[in-house]
């Protein structure tokens, strides 16, 4: 019986995750939460961990009240998440958290030797080449969980990595493809909550209606499969049946498709090389009728066009785009900025701040500093 950690558990991906590892009978021995005390007992129950971890420290003390009984550690903070992370009795460990608090888990898990299932983005955004370089100097595995990564990488299997010509990344387009920057000047933060597709968390709903999701996801897929910013190219498909595809050097194109559910890529990542019924419905082409591919909007959505820059430039670039557009989303949601601003301090961060390497964790942190930094001085000064 294979055994998962799960941090970030009472999120979309978290939630779902237990959906499949209560149809394959997983056991799982940790979970943590940022700070849904009451979901995260109510899994608790269900599951019986070993650990349980809020991130969010002010809610320790609720935790261990509302978990008394049910056997289980509690932890609290960074401290927790890391030893989740390397917790002897998991194989391996599900890193679905939102934001730079999922890095040094990462880190944490690689230099423990735990496989990754990664559905945290700014992992390999804010500190890609040092995972990278450790999970390779320790032979560690880091399954995608993000749907276009998943495609990428189910793509990849049994073809030769050398004959790769470049990658197609899909992107929904979000709620307001289509809308020039006119159109977006008075946007609400309940529109921008309004995704078409996908039912996830607010910030990754943000992300996801500025681009800034699919800049983040240009990033990572450069990490995770080692490529040059030319050999990548977003493809908006508002149906988000193909969920990416690759091309290689015969000019053949293959791609992965599916009905817009996050369980196929979470439980690929969790039992890969296996593949096992899925809680989801199957796919119908004839229901859909037909699929529709356009380019994106460059000069409207700026946090795309500030994440292809910032990877073309590297060093704490992505790190600080990415720093930048978590304190930015942050203020909409608080209703200090407009929409249109998030992808103005984005833009204006990685013009400003100046570019270093990234050689420590200590370096990314500094550089993440920085970057939200930067932003509340701007909002401040506003």
């Amino acid at each position: 019986m294979k055994s998962f950690a799960i941090l970030g558990s009472t999120g979309s991906i978290g939630t779902q995750a237990i959906e499949v590892a209560q149809m394959h009978g997983f056991r799982v021995t940790a979970l943590a939460a940022n700070r849904n005390v009451d979901l995260l007992v109510r899994q608790a129950r269900l599951l019986r961990p070993e650990l349980l971890c809020i991130a969010d420290e002010q809610y320790y003390g609720a935790l261990k009240e509302a978990a008394s009984g049910l056997g289980c550690r509690i932890l609290a903070g960074m401290d927790g998440l890391c030893e989740i992370a390397r917790h002897e009795s998991t194989d391996t460990l599900l890193n679905s958290v939102v934001g730079m608090v999922g890095l040094l888990p990462t880190l944490t898990a690689i230099a423990a030797k735990k496989p990754i299932a990664l559905a945290n983005k700014e992992t390999l955004v804010a500190g890609g080449a040092l995972v990278m370089d450790a999970a390779k100097e320790r032979n560690v595995p880091i399954y995608p969980v993000d749907s276009e990564h998943s495609a990428i990488f189910q793509c990849l299997q049994g073809n030769r990595r050398s004959q790769l010509k470049k990658i197609i990344l899909t992107a929904s387009g979000g709620p307001f493809f289509g809308k020039t920057k006119a159109d977006l000047q008075s946007i609400s933060v309940e529109q921008a909550l309004n995704h078409p597709n996908w039912s996830m968390g607010n910030k990754i709903t943000i992300d996801s209606a500025t681009l800034m999701n699919k800049g983040l996801e240009f990033i990572e897929a450069r990490w995770l499969f080692d490529l040059t910013p030319d050999q990548i190219e977003i493809v908006v498909h508002r149906q988000s049946v193909l969920h990416s595809a690759v091309v290689y050097a015969d000019e053949s194109m293959i791609g992965q498709m599916g009905v817009p559910d996050m369980k196929i890529p979470i439980q690929y990542a969790l039992l890969y090389p296996e593949r096992l019924d899925c809680p989801t419905k199957p796919l119908s082409l004839t229901d859909y009728g037909q699929l529709t591919f356009a380019k994106p909007d460059y000069d409207t959505f700026d946090c795309l066009t500030a994440c292809i820059r910032a990877s073309e430039l590297g060093g704490s670039a992505p790190c600080i785009a990415n720093g930048a557009n978590e304190a930015a989303v942050a203020a909409f949601l608080d209703h200090k900025i407009s929409f249109l601003q998030i992808g103005e301090l984005v833009t204006e961060s990685i013009r400003t701040l100046p570019i270093t390497q990234l050689q420590s964790y200590e370096d990314v942190v500094r550089a993440d500093r920085a970057a939200r930094d930067f932003v509340a001085e701007k909002i401040a000064g506003m």
